[in-house]
């Protein structure tokens, strides 16, 4: 039996949707300096000297600060890099990853 062709094509549907976002957060201890906040936040985050300054010193005057807004991959990959380096040095600084 011999196939027909149809005129007609499907259309299918795709839901696609940005993906969810994460907000990085970089909390105060009184034990990590605050040129090694700087390094972290030049290095990982890869904000400016002025901004790194700017950031550090928020986080020093309160108990956390926002350093950026990433889908989760990033978020997590950030996060994981930030807290290893200050491991590293003997540093408990605490990074943290919330939902948008």
């Amino acid at each position: 039996m011999a196939k027909q062709q149809s005129s007609v094509s499907e259309r299918q549907r795709t839901n696609l949707r940005e993906p969810r976002r994460y907000k990085v957060y970089i909390h105060n201890d009184d034990f990590t300096t605050m040129e090694f906040v700087v390094k972290i936040l030049v290095v990982v985050f890869f904000k400016t000297e002025v901004e790194a300054q700017a950031l550090m010193l928020k986080v020093h005057h309160s108990d956390k600060a926002l350093v950026g807004v990433y889908t989760y991959d990033i978020a997590v990959s950030k996060v994981r890099r930030a807290t290893q380096m200050a491991r590293d040095e003997g540093y408990p600084l605490r990074l943290t990853y919330l939902p948008e």
